[in-house]
């Protein structure tokens, strides 16, 4: 595999003594000025096992009870993993940081190892801070593929369809976003097809599992779509 490429654009700083809303309005527009110019390919073969990978934020939706991602080995293949036992509605999220998107394709591979309340994962995109963000994410346990906004700290189902992959198979996940159109595929294969006005500025992308999800993810690629 090659050695992962990332492109660092530095976000506007924001000043801790403002209200909560123009907060969310200052981090809007610092991620929406922001501008990427070359595709992103990354993968954690140079990486330090058992420690978080370079580039990389580890965070959570809502109250986790820890956070913890790390590089570990998968049969000869650095892989990153989120290991932590959390539960209900917490959204443990790996986000490249300082890198931002507006439209873009990028797949990542999955593979769901164990959860007893949830399992498998996804991506997220046009992420703004921790509670405000879309994620596609595809769950063994209900056999679903689903397409989310998450605002205020709050998920709303957008989409939803059914799917066949198993626990402990490794699959692809892609996802496509052009102005307010979002494409979801799994292994290739269209699924989702939608539209949403909720988060129209660029944002951060990155890894999203829920409560006790324990998955390993590789490879993570990006491609800007030009306009």
């Amino acid at each position: 595999m090659n050695t992962f490429l990332i492109s660092i654009a530095l976000l506007l700083g924001i000043t801790s003594c403002d209200s909560p809303s123009q907060k969310n309005n200052q981090v809007e527009n610092a991620v929406s000025n922001e501008k990427m110019g070359s595709d992103t390919l990354v993968n954690f073969e140079n990486e330090t096992e058992e420690k978080l990978p370079l580039g990389f934020v580890a965070d959570a939706t809502n109250k986790a009870k820890s956070i913890k991602w790390n590089v570990v080995d998968d049969n000869g293949n650095k892989v990153v993993v989120q290991q932590a036992e959390n539960s209900g509605s917490c959204y443990n999220l790996l986000v490249l940081d300082k890198v931002v998107y507006k439209d873009f394709s990028a797949s990542v591979k999955i593979k769901a190892i164990s959860g007893e309340e949830d399992q498998g994962g996804g991506l997220v995109w046009r992420y703004i801070d921790r509670n405000n963000y879309y994620v596609a994410r595809y769950n063994p346990l209900e056999n679903n593929f689903r397409f989310y906004r998450v605002k205020d700290s709050k998920r709303e189902e957008l989409e939803s369809t059914n799917s066949d992959i198993k626990q402990g198979e490794w699959f692809t996940m892609t996802i496509e976003m052009k102005g307010n159109k979002v494409t979801c595929s799994l292994n290739g294969k269209t699924l989702i097809e939608s539209t949403d006005d909720t988060f129209k500025s660029a944002g951060l992308i990155g890894l999203w599992t829920k409560a006790d999800g324990v998955t390993y993810f590789d490879d993570l690629k990006i491609s800007i779509l030009n306009e």
